[in-house]
């Protein structure tokens, strides 16, 4: 074989490998990169460091992720969260107002941890001990409020106890306001009626915070205050322990911790507890809710907020709202429910309102239909446009915990039926009448 014979044999192999390539190329360009930007979109479960956790769809309640979720724990200040919400309650209902001047009592002056160190007869508002509350997670104030609400911490924490029975929360139980261990607690006033320590798990921890984003929205607008300051005289403001809050994006200090969207809500530790943090964020119309419990390290390394991140990131990229079921949709074979002395004989009937859940991003949730219920069997006219007359009850497979679940809508009348006159039933009986008797000889045969 010639040089010349080689030189051509060489450059035709070059040329398949060229083409080679260039197909390889367009392959992955074409699907390949795709493929990748799927892997972002759904990102694998995270990987925490923490003794239990969980992340809640503020909206519905759903779970999208969850470890030893119903693992009793001791939670540490985020038991200030129940103090919170029925405090704010106390105020909705009238029972006392944020303008409230109160004097500040031997229990909450002798306590311990965090503290704006109140001293016995100092006189402040039902507000500036809230606030003092939220933000610095002080015990002095924390037990000063709860004394305020039920005469005594130990009345409040049975108070506590009996919200946690309302609100599902099976894994938790409270001894005082605080969330410190009963060691801890000024020996006079440790709770004689009330028996062990103060326990919660993180689904119970979420579920508060759910409670309290839905009844006390405006609880938020404390939680997300960067400081306070008390008292005119002091020389600093009250800083929040929350270092997740998104506004922290300015702080050199705490930017490694800022988190877009997080306006709340508590943090909580204790030497038996380690670290522990509930917080939610809103982006996009979505709010989560976040908890993790026993994070290794101490208060300063703030470990608990990066872990916190982890469960964010993974709700936030991974998952989209989708409307599985439509507002004012009517529901396939059940258009229309049965009437009885109405101009006609049935009511068109859809949706009164949409069901939309967060679902992995590309999956696609189908419900299904289990049971159409009229409010009364049959209805009776009049009816007007937009009354309830039943409720729709369907079922679907939750993806991000492959559990059924089935949710219950109502179905509202889509028209107007007005009672009919008479002689216009008269008619219809007799119409009936024939009908029934017709069937009944065609049946005899």
């Amino acid at each position: 074989m010639n040089r010349h014979h080689q030189l051509s044999l060489s450059l035709a192999f070059l040329s398949k490998r060229f083409v080679a390539a260039v197909v390889l190329a367009s392959f992955l360009l074409l699907f390949g990169f795709s493929s990748f930007a799927s892997a972002d979109e759904l990102p694998a479960a995270p990987q925490l460091e923490a003794e239990a956790a969980i992340l809640m769809d503020a909206e519905s309640g759903q779970i999208l992720f969850q470890h030893n979720a119903d693992e009793a724990r001791p939670p540490a200040s985020m038991a200030k969260m129940m103090t919170e919400y029925l405090v704010s309650m106390a105020v909705k209902q009238g029972k006392m107002s944020w303008d409230d001047k109160v004097t500040v009592g031997e229990n909450a002056a002798k306590q311990t941890g965090s503290r704006i160190l109140l001293a016995q007869g100092d006189q402040h508002t039902i507000r500036e001990l809230y606030i003092a509350l939220a933000v610095y997670s002080a015990n002095d104030a924390t037990v000063q409020l709860a004394e305020e609400v039920s005469g005594s911490e130990e009345e409040f924490a049975k108070l506590m106890n009996q919200t946690a029975v309302e609100f599902g929360m099976t894994q938790s139980h409270f001894i005082n306001s605080t969330g410190l261990d009963r060691a801890d607690m000024p020996e006079k006033f440790r709770p004689t009626t009330v028996d062990g320590e103060t326990t919660m798990s993180a689904r119970d921890a979420a579920i508060l915070a759910y409670r309290i984003v839905k009844d006390d929205p405006e609880f938020l607008e404390t939680s997300k205050l960067q400081e306070y300051k008390f008292r005119e005289r002091d020389k600093t403001p009250m800083k929040n322990w929350n270092w997740m809050l998104g506004t922290n994006k300015d702080n050199p200090t705490l930017r490694k911790f800022a988190y877009e969207g997080v306006d709340g809500l508590k943090t909580g530790h204790t030497s038996r507890a380690g670290q522990n943090f509930t917080g939610t964020a809103l982006r996009n119309g979505t709010r989560l809710i976040g908890v993790v419990m026993g994070v290794p390290g101490t208060t300063e390394q703030g470990k608990r907020f990066l872990e916190t991140a982890k469960l964010f990131d993974y709700g936030f990229k991974g998952f989209e709202k989708k409307t599985i079921v439509e507002a004012k949709a009517s529901v396939p074979e059940h258009e229309t429910l049965k009437i009885k002395k109405g101009k006609s004989t049935t009511v068109s009937v859809v949706t009164a309102t949409d069901l939309t859940v967060l679902i992995p991003k590309g999956v696609v949730v189908e419900p299904v239909v289990q049971e159409v219920k009229p409010v009364e069997d049959p209805l009776v006219a009049p009816i007007a446009q937009g009354d309830k007359v039943g409720t729709v009850t369907y079922k679907y497979k939750d993806p991000s915990t492959q559990e059924e679940k089935t949710v219950t809508i109502d179905l509202i009348a889509s028209e107007e039926v007005n009672k009919a006159s008479w002689w216009r039933l008269l008619f219809r009986a007799i119409g009936n009448f024939f009908s029934g008797l017709f069937q009944g000889i065609v049946d005899l045969f």
